[in-house]
């Protein structure tokens, strides 16, 4: 297949047009928060743990109130950034306006067993993903976040230990999402740019926090359920049904068993490009 199909399409220009086009749209029905204020009711909590984070990870944990308290316009895509109060009450549910486009995004990793075949896969096919990634298995390995922006993917931030984020304090969320960030950019010399709550389970602290750190809420618009280990052909079938102009597709690379995700990308995304659709990522 001509590379030029399976290239890559690099929405800067189309980032810094949303204005008019609407690259990335919210979903009025996936409100964060109910009338009453109450967060609306998380996914199922994710079966299986990874490697347990080590010393190393412990002492790169930050305190809630030492990590870019200020807002970080600067790092911040050229369409969005920090509005003044008040914040963004949704995150952004999927792409529109950039023809036959679909993002990837996998959450919890990175982890040894599973991430590399997927990087091994996307490689192969020169497309971009993105990785949300949490900071207790961030900090253990670093090797994999480098190898994520060097071969051009983008990395997200997706809390430190995965918590249920409506259910901590807003000192706690800003250490879960401020103690990752501050792994991140360490590790590749800046910081994310976008993040996602874990189970999807946002608040209007996570919104205000996210913000307040330069960062931009992500969800999506076709789960894989890939962390119940449905078998590699329900997963492979899950993203083609739901392949779509601007969709967003969220699969794991880590929190248990993934290698059916790492098998079923080898498989869906050739099936993907042959359809014609773009595989791109957000750029700032």
């Amino acid at each position: 297949m001509p590379h030029g199909r399976r290239a890559v399409l690099r929405l800067a220009a189309a980032l810094g047009a949303t204005a008019t086009v609407g690259v990335i749209a919210a979903d009025r029905l996936a409100a964060p928060e109910r009338a009453g204020g109450t967060a609306a009711p998380p996914a199922p909590p994710r079966r299986g743990a990874g490697p347990a984070a080590g010393p190393q990870a412990q002492a790169a944990r930050l305190r809630p109130s030492s990590y870019r308290l200020q807002p970080m316009t600067a790092y911040a895509p050229p369409a969005f950034r920090r509005a003044v109060p008040p914040v963004r009450q949704r995150p952004f549910l999927s792409l529109s306006g950039v023809g036959r486009s679909m993002v990837l995004s996998f959450d919890d990793g990175p982890d040894p067993r599973y991430t590399p075949g997927i990087l091994e896969t996307l490689r192969r096919y020169d497309c971009r993903a993105m990785f949300f990634v949490c900071g207790e298995m961030a900090v253990e390995n670093p090797d994999l976040l480098r190898e994520m922006a060097a071969d051009g993917h983008v990395v997200g931030n997706h809390s430190w230990s995965h918590p249920l984020i409506p259910e901590l304090r807003p000192s706690r969320i800003r250490d879960e999402l401020g103690s990752t960030s501050e792994v991140v950019e360490r590790t590749l010399g800046a910081a994310p740019l976008w993040y996602r709550a874990p189970y999807g389970a946002w608040n209007r602290h996570s919104f205000e926090i996210g913000a307040e750190l330069g960062m931009e809420p992500l969800a999506w618009t076709v789960d894989t359920l890939d962390w119940k280990e449905p078998g590699t052909d329900t997963i492979v079938r899950r993203v083609l049904d739901g392949a779509a102009p601007g969709a967003v597709v969220l699969s794991h690379d880590a929190g248990g068993d993934r290698a059916q995700s790492v098998t079923a990308l080898r498989r869906y995304l050739p099936e993907l490009l042959d359809a014609g659709y773009h595989i791109t990522v957000p750029r700032r």
